[in-house]
């Protein structure tokens, strides 16, 4: 099942369901014998042009089976919902629902489902270095009011 999605000349939006739903979604990693079940990249899905963003959902009892890095990406692992272990140049960590780790490109890492709850979270990859300005300094103002269509 493909997501829904609408665009338009400054958007994009794509619908991928409940969390709970994620299992629909396939991801063939070239280094696994198999697809990996509840994994959706969304940089082609969404047009991305200066980031990747994946939603993951993993199963009780299932890891990466291997460790990775990046050649220019840092990553930031935004935990939802579930527990888990992840592990950054060998030393390991507790995750849960509201963690948050960033990974620099060289750092070592692989994670882990060793509760008996699914483990649901978004990972963001960026070029390491590229952010010129935060939230505050490249935003900017757009004249005129807020305005809501009324509720049905």
């Amino acid at each position: 099942m493909a997501p829904e999605t609408h665009d338009g000349p400054n958007f994009c939006l794509a619908h991928l369901g409940e969390t709970k739903d994620l299992r629909q979604y396939r991801f063939q990693h070239p280094a696994l014998p198999v697809a990996a079940p509840g994994k959706v990249f969304l940089q082609e899905l969404l047009g991305l042009t200066g980031m990747e963003i994946s939603f993951g959902l993993m199963p009780p009892g299932r890891s990466m089976p291997f460790h990775h890095k990046h050649r220019n990406n840092e990553e930031v692992y935004l935990f939802l919902r579930g527990r888990g272990q992840f592990q950054i140049d060998g030393q390991v960590h507790d995750v849960r629902e509201g963690t948050v780790i960033r990974v620099s490109p060289e750092g070592s890492r692989s994670w882990r489902n060793h509760s008996t709850e699914d483990l649901f979270y978004v990972c963001i990859q960026a070029k390491a270095g590229s952010i010129e300005g935060g939230t505050t300094t490249d935003g900017m103002g757009v004249p005129g009011p807020v305005i809501w269509p009324p509720q049905a």
